[in-house]
């Protein structure tokens, strides 16, 4: 796999919840420290595969970076931090033990095509925002 300069965060493509979530870090990214695919792309599969998270039936954010992988509410955390403004101090939340974090990360990844619906396919980003895309 190529050497990415930029963490990339991987996401549900298809899970508005998800997409809405890119779209807000997005937002806040300001110095464009991010990119992005989902989990459905190539790279996405790749990353997948390359860590072997098929067998771990992973609905989470992956933030890949340096070769590894951080994922649920730890990668959550972590973009958060680096997003600055005000949402970087929810990284305070670290000190929760991660069995905590991940259980309240798994409830909501469970039931949130339930809450906030799903999409047939995953997101075409804008001609400006395509670059920071990863296999679009």
């Amino acid at each position: 796999m190529e050497d990415i300069a930029h963490p990339v965060i991987l996401f549900d493509g298809v899970c508005n919840l998800c997409n809405s979530s890119v779209q807000f870090i997005i937002k806040r990214d300001r110095k464009r420290i991010f990119r992005y695919a989902s989990l459905q792309s190539e790279f996405g599969k790749k990353i997948i595969e390359r860590f072997k998270l098929a067998d771990k039936n992973i609905d989470s954010i992956i933030l890949f970076e340096n070769n590894s992988i951080k994922i649920k509410s730890t990668a959550v955390l972590q973009v958060l931090k680096r997003t600055g403004g005000i949402y970087s101090i929810l990284y305070v939340f670290i000190i929760v033990p991660e069995s905590i974090r991940n259980g309240i990360y798994d409830f909501i990844a469970r039931n949130r095509y339930r809450w906030f619906g799903k999409r047939e396919t995953c997101m075409i980003p804008t001609p400006e925002l395509k670059k920071r895309f990863i296999d679009f």
